[in-house]
């Protein structure tokens, strides 16, 4: 299994002027498949949406995923 490693966008937690309130870490290899056909992508915290945004350096990450992302070996060998 590869490594979660880049946050995406859960569309379910926004602000009101439709910007995300965090980012969560997903399966890299799903995030091109979401963001072209919207399928729904899983968090490593267990959120299912699709993704629609990319995450910006400095972006809110998701604390129970960030927690989960860092005991995971390094490297993507889960």
């Amino acid at each position: 299994m590869s490594t979660q490693t880049l946050p995406e966008v859960d569309t379910q937690d926004t602000t009101g002027d439709d910007t995300p309130k965090m980012f969560h870490y997903v399966r890299k290899d799903k995030i091109a498949e979401s963001a072209v056909t919207g399928t729904m992508v899983v968090a490593l915290c267990g959120e299912v949406f699709p993704v629609t945004r990319s995450p910006k350096p400095g972006s809110p990450v998701c604390p129970e995923c960030q927690k989960i992302f860092n005991k995971l070996p390094p490297g993507g060998d889960a």
